[in-house]
């Protein structure tokens, strides 16, 4: 193992170790009462029960070996990349069925696009959609007659909220289940330009919604590399959904095939069965360290420097910023895809994609390989890849030596970036994450005047204008999760990037989110401390010059001034026209308890309180 992967783990190990150790101890109570379903009432099992076919209500009845799966479906017709789950329960009943097995829908959870509410006050909600996920899926299990859950989710808030609630139940096995990419329509480069072309005036509405609608075209997950896509990678890469199965495509065959293999799995690792692994005892801080490193290897979606906190606190297990940072900095950049390059996830699929990439990263000692997975074994199964033989048979074979296309999956000895894909920054401004895999070298670093914001509408009628035509660092405070619900600023990119290549100095400061899809324009978002918590982001003025430079990790206001300032007391933050409509209102709640995002931004009440870090 590489030494600074094995400090960093060590450091989390013992952070962890009083969380860590509450925690396996409440999976092992639950665990030691063995499957429940036998011990609840007659009246409450003819309730479970009432809905079976015969054959099922056989199987259902008799103690013994057979499982009862829970089916937590995010399907929704809104998602294209969960369009194709609506078949999945059917297909996955008959795959367990041909092994003497049940499985039951056991509930849904609510699954927002942000790509529909991106801009909109829609997306106040969808941080905390994940939350409310976690939530839901806790309900769906606490009906207590499951022996394992098979988690059907892929997009932005969904994986992350389904692994959140499944650790909770973490005495039984949960697998994730993917639906795949869709295939690649429009460029999402030449997308992007056309969205640059509208922002400068230059195109209609017509012209950019026939771009857009060639980009997002079928079912599928969308294919440039942003949250849903990191996600699958995530949990490909922790060993919780089968090896190579990531990406590929829902029409495919071999798709149905590995959904079928999915649920088998599944019943061989449940508590009434020799191999029985628990999910809270299978993720452990190796497991969260390997997460962290393929996020920085693929240059992934900066929203995982807030869900693998939040995800690892429910396994009791304390991570930050800091282990990210310098889990970056000794891994390589290994991928090029859009918004890192101009390649999609179907072409770094077909370059090798998750099983080179693994084998790269547990050559060069940089992934723990001894981690327990739903597999059994270590995580050099998940160096091979699925292959659908001609008499239909599903097998795993090693994958091929060499990538494919180098110019979208590299190798450890010639990486595109000696570092990953992210910066911790960090001054008297607060500390932010800086996502710099797809900023050019050149514009790590930026000195300029800020021009201050409350809104994203505000900024881009300032851009109209013409009133950003000059070096800016455009700062928009009152975005954290406490005030408005952290909302992704995706609408800046195109106007920002405009005046990037007019030959602007341009940076973005916010203490909210931008994009998994963010691009080459530097960043440091997820500020804290936000605005509303009185942060120093409230205390910045137009005309302040602020210093963000990727290189040294630091964020500041440059001048004695701006400190004398942090001193005297501020009006507060104004968030009023966050607290209605569009059913803002229910989640007042969720904004009151809303821990910062270096914590996981955590809204739930519980695993919000951060324990000292080190």
């Amino acid at each position: 193992m590489h030494p600074d992967i094995m400090a960093v783990t060590k450091r989390i190990q013992q952070r962890s170790q009083a969380l860590r150790q509450s925690y396996l101890q409440d999976v092992e109570a639950a665990a030691a009462q063995g499957p429940l379903r036998h011990k609840l009432s007659c009246t409450n099992l003819a309730h479970d029960y009432a809905s079976a076919s015969d054959d099922e209500k056989v199987i259902l009845k008799t103690a013994g070996g057979n499982a009862n799966v829970a089916i937590i479906t995010a399907y929704n017709d809104v998602l294209s990349a969960h369009a194709p789950y609506r078949y999945y329960p059917e297909i996955i009943k008959k795959a367990l069925a041909e092994n003497g097995d049940v499985a039951q829908v056991a509930g849904g959870t609510p699954a927002m696009c942000d790509g529909v509410t991106q801009g909109q006050i829609g997306m106040e909600m969808s941080l905390f959609s994940r939350d409310v996920i976690a939530l839901s899926t806790a309900v769906a299990l606490s009906h207590q007659v499951f022996d394992g859950s098979l988690m059907l989710g892929i997009c932005d808030k969904i994986v992350p909220g389904l692994l959140m609630g499944a650790l909770r139940f973490g005495h039984m096995p949960a697998v994730f289940v993917p639906a795949g990419p869709m295939r690649s329509g429009i460029s999402n480069q030449d997308k992007a330009k056309t969205r640059q072309a509208h922002a400068r005036g230059e195109v209609g509405e017509e012209a950019l919604l026939e771009s857009e609608m060639g980009s997002y075209h079928s079912e599928g997950t969308c294919t440039f590399y942003g949250t849903a896509n990191s996600n699958q990678m995530l949990v490909e890469i922790m060993g919780l959904q089968l090896p190579g199965s990531s990406f590929v495509n829902p029409d495919e065959g071999m798709r149905e095939e590995l959904t079928r293999a999915a649920a088998k799995q599944l019943s061989k690792i449940t508590g009434l069965q020799p191999d029985y692994t628990p999910l809270g005892q299978m993720i452990d801080e190796r497991t969260i360290v390997n997460a962290i490193v393929g996020l920085m290897a693929t240059g992934g979606s900066t929203n995982h420097s807030i869900h693998l906190i939040a995800i690892a606190r429910m396994a009791g297990i304390i991570i930050n910023w800091q282990d990210m940072a310098d889990i970056s900095a000794v891994v390589p950049l290994l991928t090029r895809m859009y918004p890192n390059g101009s390649a999609d996830v179907n072409a770094f699929q077909r370059a090798g994609g998750m099983p080179f990439l693994i084998r790269e990263l547990l050559n060069a000692g940089l992934l723990h390989e001894d981690v327990k997975t739903i597999l059994g074994t270590g995580l050099s199964a998940w160096c091979q890849t699925p292959t659908l033989e001609e008499s239909g048979e599903l097998v795993w074979k090693d994958v091929a030596e060499t990538s494919a296309d180098e110019s979208v999956l590299a190798t450890v000895a010639k990486p595109f970036l000696s570092e990953g894909g992210m910066k911790l920054v960090s001054g008297n401004l607060g500390r932010a994450i800086m996502k710099v895999s797809a900023v050019p070298d050149d514009n790590w670093t930026i000195e300029a005047p800020a021009q201050v914001f409350t809104d994203q509408v505000s900024v881009l009628a300032a851009y109209k204008k013409g009133a950003l035509n000059c070096d800016v660092i455009v700062v928009v405070k009152g975005q954290g999760p406490r005030a408005n619900g952290m909302p992704e600023l995706h609408q800046l990119t195109p106007a920002l990037t405009n005046l990037q290549e007019q030959g602007y100095r341009v940076a973005l400061v916010t203490d909210g989110r931008l994009s998994g899809a963010s691009g080459k324009v530097p960043a440091a978002i997820h500020l804290c401390p936000e605005a509303l918590s009185d942060g120093p982001i409230h205390a910045v003025k137009n005309g302040d010059v602020i210093r963000l430079d990727g290189h040294t990790g630091v964020l500041e206001v440059i001048g004695s001034e701006f400190d004398e300032r942090l001193t005297t007391a501020r009006a507060p933050l104004d968030v009023s026209s966050s607290m209605i409509g569009v059913g803002r209102e229910l989640f007042s709640g969720f904004r009151q308890l809303s821990g910062p995002a270096e914590e996981g931004a955590l809204s739930m009440g519980w695993g919000s309180v951060a324990e000292p870090s080190s």
